[in-house]
């Protein structure tokens, strides 16, 4: 199907002023030619004739040429788009989903909190990110200063419930993972398994419906899938997009219902894995190449992470214990959720 896209309208002054020495070259030729014609027993007067005709055609031609702007544009400028089928890109998907089951890494996170629609922008500092993940959904995540060292914080998930340490406010949280937001101060609204859903993807299941489509900008060219839940009025669970210059993964969509925009993550800058280091002995299957750059997106939660990979090791042994979070002595028990449910009843 074609895109139509209309930019750039010229008012009719301009356009009339470019045309308008062209018609008057025109008027100019045909004078000539009658002069020529009236003229044509002088041989010496048809000899200029011709000249200054020759000339006035060049010049005519010129301005032709003033109209009609020519643009080289170099073939390397974009890459290649890349071909695929529906059939090759979900089973290209479900291989890397299927082949990722734990995940031990070392990350550079940058927070951002507010957005252009709350009107209010808030950048933290960098902090160091010690992260374990584990299917189904286990998570542990602690941040630390960097250089420094010290904790800012220590997160822990097992896909029902959430847990958070806060050495500076000498706090430590609990709370449903499904508790929609409540506070005030977006950044207080991450959770780990934010990170989780970002970084093991969940497969698309046989009975699925799905949705295969192009997508074209000035950024590049897109295969998208579009998973559906419901069978009576279908909504839009996740959208996955592949870029046709490598046909990998580029951006995750997850929706909520009535086509709310729960989570935007984006993934660039796909290196190869480096065996025995990256990856466990053993476990390889489809694991070649992971994202390094990870931008997740939460426009209701109100926040914004930028991840950068600086360790990785997928699929090694964790043990069960790592992932529990105990709440440390002398601590105030905070529990998130339990002032709004109050209000509620």
């Amino acid at each position: 199907m074609a895109d139509y896209r209309l930019e750039k309208w010229l008012p009719e002054p301009a356009s009339a002023a470019v045309i308008r020495p062209a018609l008057t070259g025109i008027r100019l030729v045909a004078r000539l030619l009658k002069l020529s014609v009236e003229e044509r027993k002088q041989p010496v007067k048809r000899a200029l004739a011709c000249t200054i005709l020759a000339t006035v055609a060049a010049i005519a031609g010129a301005c032709d040429g003033s109209i009609k702007n020519t643009t080289r544009v170099s073939a390397g400028a974009k890459p290649v788009a890349k071909d695929a089928t529906r059939a090759e890109l979900l089973d290209s998907y479900n291989r890397m989903a299927g082949s990722l089951n734990t995940l031990n890494a070392t990350l550079q996170l940058k927070p951002t909190a507010g957005s252009r629609y709350s009107g209010v922008i808030d950048e933290y500092h960098e902090v160091k990110v010690f992260l374990l993940a584990a299917r189904p959904a286990e998570i542990r995540m602690i941040g630390q200063v960097p250089v420094v060292g010290k904790t800012v914080f220590d997160m822990a998930s097992d896909g029902k419930t959430f847990s958070a340490s806060i050495p500076s406010k000498n706090k430590f949280l609990v709370g449903a993972v499904a508790l929609e937001r409540t506070s005030n101060k977006p950044i207080e609204n991450l959770r780990p398994q934010h990170l989780l859903d970002s970084l093991l993807w969940k497969e698309i299941a046989p009975e699925e419906q799905l949705l295969f489509e192009e997508f074209n900008d000035e950024l590049g060219r897109f295969y998208v899938l579009t998973v559906l839940r419901g069978a009576e009025t279908p909504e839009i669970a996740r959208k996955i997009w592949f870029n046709r210059a490598d046909l990998r993964v580029s951006r995750l969509e997850s929706y909520g219902p009535q086509g709310t925009l729960v989570s935007d993550v984006h993934f660039s800058k796909w290196e190869p894995l480096i065996a025995d280091q990256e990856v466990a002995a053993g476990s390889r299957g489809d694991l070649t190449f992971f994202p390094r750059k990870i931008r997740i997106e939460r426009p209701h939660d109100d926040y914004t992470l930028d991840l950068e990979v600086k360790k990785l090791l997928l699929n090694g042994a964790i043990p069960a214990e790592r992932f529990k979070l105990e709440q440390p002595a002398g601590t105030e028990l905070g529990r998130v959720g339990e002032r709004a449910a109050e209000k509620q009843q």
